[in-house]
């Protein structure tokens, strides 16, 4: 999905639930931190939203949801959900991202710090999250130590840690033997 879309979704989602602000905590929160990102990675067509003052009124979001008429129109939706949905490591709140400005329509996007998310999906460790981890880190846009740190932090029980553990540093292991041309990770923003 490209940013505009994001910002489409964020704009309807504060039409139907009066919300003014939403935290994004699938892939399309790495819009995010890389607001500039080839949206090849980023090939889910779902926009993971919190609603952050009235939780209750997340359900409403099922009106622009999977096989909506919004979806049906656009090719892509929102998907309410909580905080629940995803393992995140202690902390999270404090380093999500605000969304660049756009067309919003005044709601505000907060996002899941790169790292953040990534380990998310590692403790998800679906294959579409694996194919996404291994883009995160192949490209440079998530360092390994950081993830290391923030795998202690995270409520995951000893062998999931471990299998956590393996795939960082797999995917970095993966990165650093390529012999592929370096390039430059997009500037991230803070």
């Amino acid at each position: 999905m490209k940013k505009q879309q994001v910002d489409h979704v964020l704009r309807a989602a504060g039409r139907i639930t009066g919300e003014k602000r939403f935290v994004i905590i699938g892939s399309q929160a790495l819009h995010g931190s890389y607001p500039d990102l080839a949206d090849e990675i980023e090939r889910s067509t779902e926009v993971d939203l919190i609603a952050t003052e009235r939780a209750s009124r997340a359900e409403w979001l099922n009106a622009i949801g999977y096989l909506s008429p919004f979806h049906e129109t656009f090719g892509y939706y929102a998907d309410p959900v909580d905080v629940a949905t995803a393992l995140l490591p202690s902390g999270w709140e404090d380093r999500l991202v605000k969304l660049a400005p756009g067309d919003t329509g005044g709601v505000q996007g907060l996002c899941l710090d790169a790292h953040d998310l990534a380990i998310s999906k590692y403790a998800a460790g679906r294959e579409k999250d694996r194919i996404f981890t291994r883009e995160l880190a192949a490209r440079g846009l998530v360092s390994q130590a950081t993830l290391l740190g923030l795998l202690v932090q995270t409520p995951l029980d000893q062998d999931a840690r471990e299998r956590v553990r393996a795939r960082i540093i797999a995917d970095f292991q993966a990165r650093s033997g390529r012999e592929t041309r370096r390039r430059k990770p997009p500037r991230r923003r803070r």
